[in-house]
C-alpha cells in the first residue's frame, strides 16, 4: 500500500484471542476505531463451536502447532504446545474451563513489581466480564459479556471421580471460583446453550458490523512500524501480499505468549546480542523479551474401561481436584483433571475404551525462553520451556500422580475400571514414577510470561503494560504474567484485557 493510500485507525490490536477480543470491544464501546489483525481464519468450523470437539483442533489448520526444542529433562522429547490460530485464539481451541486462580497469585504479582495487579485491584475486572448463570453475588458477576455456566448433568465417570476423591479424604467444593475453592468438584465452563462461547464470540462478533471496526483475518504480523521511538502501525501480509495497518493512538499486542514476543523480536525489541545473531537491527535492547517462559504441566493416568463410555453433554473436562501438596502453601499447587476419554500419554498404549485422570501441577519453578530461529517472520521460533529442569516440578508431579492413582483405584470406579494402562501396574516405586513423568509429561496448555510485567531490568512492560523504551505500544495477554496463576489461564487473560482497556482509555 502506498503512503498516499494510508488508512488509519486509532488502535491496531494484533490478535483476536482471550485478551485482544476484550480490549477491542471495550475500545469500540467508547467510540474508538479499531483494526483487529488475526493470523488465523474465521471461526466457522463446527469443531470450534462443539464443546466436546477441542481435541480434534490440535494440529489442525486452526492450531499454530508449536513444538518445543528437545527437552533435556523430559527424555529429549519435543513437547507439543497447541495454540489457537483462528478468531478467538486459544479461547476457540481450549477446554473452556473458567477459573480465576486465588488471591495469593495476584498479590505476588504486585509484591514483585506489578503494582496495581493485586487481588483487590483485579478481582472487579473478573466480575466485569462475567455473565454467570448463578447471577450476581460476592463471587460472581452477572450481565457481563462472557457467559459462564455450570455442569448440571455430569458424565457418570466425571461424577465417579468426585466421589472417588471424596472417599479418598478430599473435601468436595461447589465452586472453584468461590470462597472455598479447594477440593473436588465440577468445573464452570464458558459455554451457552451447549455451544462454546469464545472471547471473540462473546465480545466482538456481536458488534463486528460497526463501522468503527475492521477485522483482517489470515494476517501474519511481520514487524512493527515506528516513527522515531513511537509505534505507528504493523506491517503484515495476507497470503503473501504485504500490507500495513496504521494506528494514530496505540498498537496493542495480544498475540499470545508466542506471538507477542516474536513480533517484538522481529521489530528489533529484545536482547541485543540475540537480535544481532539473527540479523535484526536493534531498535531497543530489552533483555527480558522471550524470557520467563513457563507452563503448567500435565500427564495422563489412563484407564481401560469395562465397557464403552456414553457420550457427555459438555466439554470432556467436567470434574477436577484443586489441592495443595503441602498444607503450608498459600495457594493450591495441584489441579488433576478428569476426562471421560483417553487422552494419550507418550509411549503408552491407547485402549479402545477408557478414561483419563490427568495429574497437573500449578506452581512450576522451571523457567525457559523463546528465541527467533532467524529473521524470516514465517519461521517458527525456538521454544524452550525447560520442562522439569527444576527438581521441584518433577517431585510435585510425582506427588500428583500418586494422589491420582489412589483416586483411580477407589471403589467409586468399580463399575468402569478394567485396568490401569498408564503408568501401568509394573510402575510401583517412586523412581518408577519419576521415569514415567519424564517420559510422558506434557503441557497443560497454559504458557505464560514471555513479556513479563514489572519494574526491574528484566521486565518487558511496566504495570501499565507499556513496552519499555518505546511509545504507543503495549502488550496485553498471558505473556505479561510475571508468574502463572493457579488455574486455567483463559479467565486471567480476559481480566488482563479488561484492565488493559481501562489503562488505554485512561491515556486516551
Amino acid at each position: 500500500m502506498l503512503e498516499t493510500e494510508r488508512v488509519e485507525h486509532e488502535y491496531v490490536v494484533v490478535g483476536a484471542g482471550s485478551s485482544g477480543s476484550v480490549i477491542a470491544r471495550r475500545l469500540l464501546d467508547r467510540g474508538h476505531s479499531v483494526h483487529i489483525l488475526e493470523a488465523g481464519p474465521e471461526d466457522t468450523s463446527e469443531l470450534v463451536h462443539n464443546p466436546s470437539s477441542w481435541p480434534a483442533l490440535f494440529d489442525s489448520e486452526l492450531d499454530w502447532a508449536v513444538r518445543t526444542v528437545p527437552q533435556k529433562h523430559a527424555k529429549d522429547r519435543s513437547v507439543r504446545m497447541p495454540r489457537g490460530k483462528v478468531l478467538g485464539g486459544c479461547a476457540s481451541v481450549n477446554g473452556m474451563i473458567y477459573m480465576r486462580g486465588v488471591r495469593s497469585d495476584y498479590d505476588a504479582w504486585s509484591y514483585g513489581g506489578a503494582t496495581g495487579w493485586d487481588w483487590e485491584s483485579v478481582f472487579p475486572y473478573f466480575l466485569k466480564s462475567e455473565d454467570h448463570e448463578d447471577g450476581a453475588s460476592r463471587w460472581h458477576g452477572a450481565g457481563g459479556l462472557q457467559p459462564v455456566c455450570r455442569i448440571h448433568d455430569p458424565h457418570p465417570t466425571a461424577a465417579a471421580f468426585v466421589d472417588a476423591a471424596v472417599s479418598s479424604g478430599f473435601p468436595k467444593t461447589d465452586d472453584f471460583n468461590g470462597e472455598h475453592p479447594l477440593g473436588a468438584g465440577f468445573n464452570q465452563i464458558t459455554t451457552r446453550d451447549g455451544r462454546r462461547m469464545s472471547s471473540w464470540q462473546s465480545f466482538v462478533a456481536p458488534v463486528r458490523e460497526r463501522p468503527e471496526v475492521t477485522v483482517t483475518t489470515l494476517a501474519l504480523a511481520r514487524r512493527l512500524l515506528f516513527d522515531g521511538d513511537r509505534a505507528v502501525g504493523v506491517e503484515y501480509s495476507v497470503r503473501g501480499e504485504p500490507r500495513r495497518a496504521y494506528a494514530s493512538a496505540e498498537v496493542v499486542l495480544s498475540a499470545g505468549v508466542i506471538g507477542s514476543p516474536k513480533l517484538l523480536l522481529l521489530s528489533g525489541i529484545g536482547p541485543a546480542e540475540h537480535l544481532r545473531n539473527v540479523g535484526i537491527d536493534v531498535r531497543h535492547d530489552v533483555p527480558g523479551v522471550g524470557e520467563n517462559l513457563h507452563d503448567h504441566l500435565l500427564i495422563s493416568n489412563i484407564y481401560e474401561s469395562t465397557k464403552p463410555l456414553p457420550p457427555g453433554r459438555y466439554n470432556l473436562l467436567e470434574s477436577q481436584l484443586y489441592w495443595k501438596s503441602d498444607p503450608r502453601l498459600l495457594g493450591p499447587d495441584l489441579q488433576p483433571i478428569f476426562l471421560h476419554r483417553v487422552y494419550p500419554a507418550d509411549g503408552y498404549p491407547m485402549p479402545e475404551h477408557g478414561y483419563t485422570i490427568a495429574p497437573g501441577i500449578l506452581r512450576p519453578l522451571s523457567r525457559g525462553h523463546l528465541r527467533l530461529a532467524g529473521a524470516d517472520p514465517e519461521r517458527a521460533p525456538l521454544v524452550d520451556p525447560r520442562v522439569l529442569e527444576a527438581p521441584h516440578d518433577l517431585e510435585t508431579l510425582v506427588d500428583a500422580v500418586e494422589i491420582c492413582r489412589e483416586i483411580g483405584h477407589s471403589s467409586a470406579f468399580r463399575e468402569w475400571r478394567k485396568a490401569e494402562v498408564a503408568p501401568g501396574p509394573a510402575t510401583r516405586t517412586r523412581d518408577d514414577l519419576r521415569e514415567y513423568v519424564r517420559s510422558a509429561a506434557t503441557t497443560y496448555h497454559h504458557q505464560v510470561g514471555t513479556c513479563r510485567m514489572g519494574q526491574d531490568p528484566m521486565s518487558v512492560v511496566d504495570p501499565e503494560l507499556r513496552v519499555n523504551g518505546v511509545r504507543s505500544l503495549r502488550v496485553a495477554d498471558a505473556s505479561v504474567m510475571p508468574a502463572i496463576p493457579s488455574g486455567n489461564t483463559h479467565a486471567p487473560s480476559m481480566m488482563i484485557g479488561e484492565k488493559a482497556a481501562d489503562l488505554i482509555l485512561a491515556d486516551a
